[in-house]
């Protein structure tokens, strides 16, 4: 049994690669699931959160790039959510990967608790499954009597990294709200613990902290809200960059367009413009695209008869102008 701590070592997809292929993912919440496969090439699928996430179609985009370059080895299909709160296309798409006999699921969980029931279900199918960016809850995997690697990067690290951006920025006393990620998920609960040691680390005083479910409108109009409350606001922490650009185009409205520090997690590249112009502070790359393939690849790895455990942390890095 192998068990893995360091972090993966492929070759990081550039943000070109992204752009040259996110037109694969693009316009499409989901991709066929029974295109013809042949018989003796393993079938993978991948099962992300919602496309209308620009993170989530990077790592559509990536993962099809990965796929096309090893087409000889491999099958491949995709499926994404509506939204981040569309549990139930997640639990189809397991089912249907299921019935058509996949080798190998990739998994980007939802929800980090119902998602284990489909996915026991999967395992007991002799289904290889992976799952990454968004860690399974550990005692509801106990309680179903799985033992799942998880593949994906150290959120509370990285939201640490972003909320230490801003203390600095700001300094002690600075006052910040949270615009926190979709509570059933397990990196929205991490995002903002690290959030929360940087508050405590700088001495910064936080007026408010709610979820936006990690949608733009939401956070928009969260964020309204927050301005209208608490006026003073001097900086703001959103545990996505989807979010981010919602809390930015509020600023905007309310003419404090660059009065208020911003800083986001996902480094998508909606936000690359915003950082250079000084709406946003910085964000955090966590390589989705890159996160996908490493699944993908380490799938076939235990398809061949290797076996993981515990957490196999990917890379994360903070991103500014």
């Amino acid at each position: 049994m192998s068990k893995i701590s360091n972090t993966h070592g492929l070759a990081p997809f550039s943000r070109r690669q992204f752009l040259k292929t996110s037109a694969l993912a693009a316009g499409a919440l989901a991709l066929p699931l029974g295109p013809a496969f042949a018989a003796d090439k393993p079938k993978v699928g991948l099962v992300m959160k919602s496309l209308a996430n620009e993170f989530f179609k990077q790592m559509q985009a990536g993962a099809e790039a990965y796929a096309a370059k090893n087409k000889d080895k491999f099958d491949f299909a995709a499926v994404g959510m509506k939204d981040e709160r569309d549990f139930a296309a997640q639990v189809d798409a397991i089912e249907n990967f299921i019935t058509q006999n996949y080798n190998i699921i990739v998994v980007a969980p939802a929800d980090s608790k119902a998602m284990v029931t489909p996915i026991a279900k999967a395992l007991k199918a002799g289904i290889k499954v992976i799952n990454i960016d968004v860690a399974l809850d550990t005692e509801a995997k106990k309680k179903a009597g799985i033992d799942l690697a998880f593949f994906g990067p150290d959120n509370r690290a990285g939201a640490k990294l972003a909320g230490d951006a801003l203390g600095k920025a700001l300094g002690k006393g600075g006052k910040v709200v949270i615009l926190e990620g979709n509570p059933e998920a397990d990196n929205a609960k991490e995002r903002k613990l690290g959030f929360d040691d940087s508050v405590k680390e700088y001495g910064l005083d936080l007026l408010d902290s709610k979820t936006a479910h990690w949608e733009t409108e939401e956070a928009n109009t969260l964020m309204t809200n927050f301005l209208t409350q608490h006026p003073d606001i001097q900086g703001v922490m959103a545990a996505n960059d989807s979010m981010a650009l919602g809390v930015v185009k509020a600023i905007d409205a309310a003419g404090k367009s660059g009065q208020i520090k911003v800083v986001g997690f996902d480094n998508i590249p909606a936000v690359g413009p915003l950082l250079k112009s000084g709406k946003m502070l910085a964000t955090v790359e966590q390589y989705g695209a890159q996160m996908a393939a490493m699944g993908i690849d380490y799938g076939l790895r235990e398809l061949a008869g290797e076996k993981f455990s515990g957490w196999v942390k990917t890379d994360i890095k903070l991103i500014t102008a």
